[in-house]
Order: C-alpha cells, then structure tokens, then sequence
C-alpha cells in the first residue's frame, strides 16, 4: 500500500508540472493555431460544382478568332469562304475553249484541215447514224491552198462530198480524174467579205467564252450567299471574298476579250 501510494503521488506532480509547463505555452498560440492543432485532420474541399463545368464548356465554345471562319453548327469543318477553285478552273476552260474555236477558222488563207475532219457525213438517206469524216477518209493539205480528201471506199465519196458543200465553209470538192478515191479542194484566197465573216464567227466564240465566265462566277456568288444565310463564315470573311471573286472575274473577262482581239487583228491583215 505504501507503495501504491507513493507511485500515485508521483504521477499526480508529474501531471501538475505538465500542466504548469503547458498552460503559458498555450497562451501565446493564436486562436487560429488553436483550432488548427485541435483538429489536425480536418482538411477543407473544394466541391466541382455544375457551374464550373459548364463555363469551362461555354470557353471550348468561342471560335478561334485567328481562323478567319466560324465552326459550323455540325461540329464540321467550316468551309473556306476564299476557295475559288470552282471560278479559276471554269475561267481557264472558257479560255481554252474559246482557243479551240478561234483555231479553227481560216486566217490569211491557212486552212486547218480538222473543219473538214470534224463534219458529220451522213452515209445513207433515212439513217439517223452520223460519221465523222475523219473516220471515212483522210484528209491531206497539199501545199498552197490545195487540200486533198482520200476516202477508204468509192460509197463513200458521194456522202462526203455532200457533207462538204452543206457545210458553212464556202468549199467545193472535185473527184480526181485519175483517182475514184481521191477529192482535190482549192482554197480560195481570203476576200473582204470573207474576213468579216471569219470575224463575226470569232466574235460569237468570245461571247460564249465571256457567258462562261460569268456563269462559273454566279455559282460562286451563290455559294458565299449560302454560306453568309446560315452564318457559316463571318461578315467581312464574305465581303472580302465578294470582291476578290468580282476582281477574277473582271480579268478573266478581259482574258477573253484580249484574246479575241488579238486574232481579230490577225484576221484584218490576212491576205
């Protein structure tokens, strides 16, 4: 028992000088430290709230402003309002086009020979079958303005030579005397009604080229007026595009014209 008591009595002072040892400790400790040490484990969360996520989409949203053109509704990529492929290709197809056609007609007494391959002959009344005549004869310039038509049967010449005079090239074949396959075509010099008529004939050419071009820009038109209705491209992204589209247009036109005046001056000095 006394020694019961004598360990009890010492536990008892150990307690009270603790305590006297940690109370002044505990005064200067702010309140905030405190609490803190009180609860060590307590730690406070941040909650991710439907808010947060939601503007975070909301910033996904907005197009990039250095892209020039707004991201369609689908998700799609946008179509670029300054894609005039569809305008340069139809521009240089009516150039060439026009350049096929102004090749073919008779300047300063040059004969292209494919004005006569390219006739259709018609090889019996009634039959609605058409034959080019490069595929019934072979047509041969012999020098000057003499221009020689080798058929590859004797029926044949009668279908050929008909083709030739029904045609708008003021021609008239002659069956050789020494040769039933053979036709000789003189080409008569080139006289002022001639001229103006070749001239005329050119002049039409360059209006359908000029039709071209203006038909490939109208459904350029009409796709930047698709694109500006449903909001798929910005406002000044389609002016811009508008007047470079009216700027191709203008010189393809030109191209066309310079084209034709070119042999049009050609065909005033032929001879």
């Amino acid at each position: 028992m006394q020694r019961f008591a004598t360990i009890t009595g010492l536990s008892h002072t150990y307690w009270a000088c603790s305590r006297s040892f940690l109370l002044p400790l505990k005064r200067q400790i702010p309140r905030w430290s405190q609490r803190t040490l009180a609860a060590p484990n307590r730690s406070q969360s941040f909650s991710n709230t439907s808010f947060l996520y939601k503007k975070k989409d909301k910033a996904k949203a907005i197009p990039d402003s250095h892209s020039g053109t707004a991201l369609s509704k689908t998700g799609a990529a946008p179509e670029n309002p300054y894609d005039f492929s569809q305008l340069n290709d139809g521009i240089a197809g009516a150039l060439r086009r026009l350049q096929d056609d102004l090749s073919g007609l008779r300047v300063g007494g040059r004969f292209n020979t494919e004005l006569i391959e390219n006739l259709r002959v018609q090889l019996s009344k009634g039959s609605k079958e058409m034959l080019r005549l490069r595929d019934l004869a072979q047509v041969i310039p012999k020098g000057g303005r003499i221009v020689t038509i080798w058929a590859s049967e004797e029926d044949h010449m009668k279908p050929i030579t008909s083709s030739i005079i029904s045609s708008n090239l003021s021609l008239t074949p002659q069956p050789d005397c020494r040769n039933a396959l053979q036709l000789n075509i003189s080409i008569p010099p080139p006289t002022k009604e001639s001229r103006d008529q070749t001239i005329a004939m050119a002049k039409v050419a360059m209006e359908k080229a000029v039709g071209a071009v203006r038909d490939s820009r109208a459904v350029v038109h009409k796709r930047l007026q698709d694109l500006q209705k449903k909001k798929i491209a910005r406002p000044d992204d389609i002016r811009k595009a508008q007047e470079q589209m009216e700027k191709l247009t203008e010189k393809g036109q030109k191209d066309v014209k310079d084209l034709f005046e070119a042999t049009k001056r050609v065909m005033e000095r032929a001879q």
